[in-house]
């Protein structure tokens, strides 16, 4: 990753106004604020590529990114855009798998990262607040599934609506 100028201290506010961050104790943002490393990235840059190894996510704090997916032809699709306060890479924090994506730059962007070992650590040190953290980031997967769910059946939908409709055209 590029960094692009000097950052400005993190501000537990910043954190207090991203939902995975939702419930925690004032002593947690705190300690998160002066721990978490983040970085300022320049528009175009790539945050991490779908297959890359890893075990952290991160918080888009000012900016904007692109998520893409490679089709098995080799045809890259946007699936998703994202804004301030916006999670991504959570995938890999739970299932240890390759990402899943790849996640470019919009424009110039600010992003803080959380890593397996900063989750480790919060366990050891408030477990109650680890596990509050684990339940947000369990709820906007639940989301992100639901949102998901739809897109599919109503794809399935049209798809099946349209092909009894071409099957009847085709025939003589």
């Amino acid at each position: 990753m590029l960094e692009t100028a000097p950052l400005r201290p993190l501000a537990e506010s910043e954190l207090r106004s991203v939902a995975l961050f939702a419930g925690l104790p004032e002593e947690v943002f705190a300690h998160l604020a002066a721990t978490l490393p983040q970085r300022s990235l320049a528009p175009g840059s790539v945050v991490f590529r779908e297959g890359d190894a890893a075990r952290a996510l991160f918080v888009l704090l000012e900016g904007e990114l692109e998520v893409t997916k490679q089709s098995r032809r080799g045809s890259e699709s946007r699936v998703a855009i994202l804004g301030p306060s916006d999670t991504f890479g959570e995938m890999s924090l739970l299932d240890m798998q390759p990402r899943s994506a790849t996640v470019r730059t919009l424009s110039p962007v600010r992003i803080v990262e959380l890593g397996a070992d900063a989750l480790d650590e919060l366990y050891r040190k408030d477990v109650k607040a680890y596990a509050l953290l684990v339940l947000n980031l369990a709820r906007d997967l639940s989301r992100r599934l639901r949102v998901a769910d739809g897109l599919v059946a109503t794809f399935a939908a049209s798809f099946a609506d349209e092909y009894p409709a071409r099957a009847s055209a085709a025939k003589p």
